[in-house]
């Protein structure tokens, strides 16, 4: 990071940027770069959003791109955000702001076109990062020293960051788990401690987003245990955690299995196995989705366990209750709570065969079943799992002689 200029990054200099720009900029006013897209470009790593902030006000923001063709979306516009859709790639657009009143939730701005006054309420020193549309860089905070020092520090004074906005005490650790080296910063430390407690006047949804943010770090145990040790994450997750399980599947995701950490699948590494209310007032309080709730319920199932020696004969009959994905995330779980590391070898075998498997079906169906004398009602069902129990046994037998046999049987002994 010798030279601070991004001139050559593709997304500054792309035809859909300079399009924005060309009708953002008609008519006068300034437009610079700013935050994640700067600091990860400086970075060298992957830029997922781009964000831009101007003095011109949103409401003459959304005209000048209409009027140039460009789709505005109204995101936040009471706020001073919109969002600006260019051959379908999302530009976020926010007006130069500076907070007029805070409640630790959510601030009243005004618009301003003082651009350190815009810096000034910011979080975090790199990410009050601006970039001109030429590429260079205008740093109020001396973010780009922290970047270079891996360095996570609140812009000003810590306590007073956080006091206006107590979801910054988790951005804090999530921020360090991605970017940040070596010790935290002392006085962000302290205060995060200190403001703990406003974490219970925030939304579920917000601190649901920020920790799966965290999770998905490549390495969030070391954040997460300095949580545990100054207080806050029990604020967040009660009860005991199991961060040794957390550490192994890191450790596996990474070194054997060669991809991106899977947050959720972490979140269940650190609390699936105690009680089952404890993940659902986990589930409530952080408002996940039903299909988050769901998978995080089918990893806790007591009723199939999956350990490395499984035959296979015994990995079917697995899958086949449990399906391949909640297979593998037992597995994954399983695997990290191995202490034996020469198992490795099998686990991986385990997920090989869940991807590689197909579920059969049943050669059986309700109308053979009222053929074979049941009446058509809930005997139908009931039959049809006691043959598919006894089908389950057999390896999922394709012999359909086999299963009418076995039919016959049930019925003669079950139905009156």
């Amino acid at each position: 990071m010798t030279t601070p200029s991004l001139a050559a990054a593709p997304w500054l200099t792309s035809a859909r940027t300079g399009r924005l720009f060309d009708a953002l900029l008609k008519g006068g006013g300034e437009a610079r770069f700013v935050g994640g897209c700067v600091r990860n470009a400086l970075l060298g790593t992957p830029v997922a959003d781009v964000d831009i902030a101007t003095t011109i006000l949103p409401d003459e923001v959304a005209a000048r791109l209409q009027a140039a063709g460009i789709i505005v979306v109204p995101t936040g516009i009471a706020h001073g955000t919109v969002t600006a859709i260019v051959e379908k790639q999302p530009f976020e657009i926010t007006t130069l702001r500076r907070d007029v009143t805070t409640d630790g939730r959510r601030a009243t701005v005004a618009f301003t076109t003082d651009w350190r006054e815009d810096a000034g309420r910011r979080d975090f020193t790199f990410n009050a990062l601006y970039a001109t549309r030429t590429g260079e860089i205008i740093d109020f905070t001396n973010g780009i020293a922290d970047l270079e020092a891996r360095k996570v520090r609140f812009i000003g004074e810590a306590r007073q960051r956080i006091a206006e906005d107590y979801l910054r005490i988790l951005r804090f650790f999530r921020f360090h788990a991605w970017y940040g080296k070596g010790e935290m910063d002392a006085e962000g430390l302290k205060a995060a401690a200190e403001g703990k407690d406003g974490i219970a006047t925030l939304s579920g949804e917000r601190i649901h987003d920020e920790l799966l943010k965290l999770l998905a770090a490549p390495d969030p145990t070391p954040a997460l245990r300095a949580m545990a040790a100054s207080g806050i994450l029990p604020e967040v997750l009660p009860g005991a955690l199991d961060f040794e399980r957390l550490a192994r599947l890191v450790e596996i995701e990474e070194q054997h299995l060669f991809r991106e950490g899977d947050a959720l699948l972490r979140l269940a590494a650190l609390i699936a196995g105690g009680p089952a209310e404890r993940r659902l007032g986990v589930v409530r309080r952080m408002r996940f989705s039903n299909a988050e709730n769901q998978r995080l319920a089918e990893i806790d199932r007591s009723d199939v366990k999956i350990i490395s020696y499984l035959s296979i004969r015994e990995v079917r009959r697995a899958l086949y209750r449990l399906t391949p994905a909640v297979f593998k995330d037992k597995a994954m779980l399983g695997w990290a709570a191995d202490r034996k590391a020469s198992n490795a070898p099998q686990w991986r075998a385990l997920l090989a065969l869940a991807d590689s498997w197909q579920r059969p079906e049943l050669p059986l169906s309700g109308h053979e079943i009222m053929a074979a004398g049941v009446p058509n009602g809930p005997d139908v069902g009931r039959i049809m799992a006691e043959v598919e129990e006894w089908w389950i046994d057999s390896d999922f037998t394709d012999d359909k002689f086999s299963v009418i046999e076995r039919l016959k049987a049930v019925v003669q002994a079950t139905v009156y």
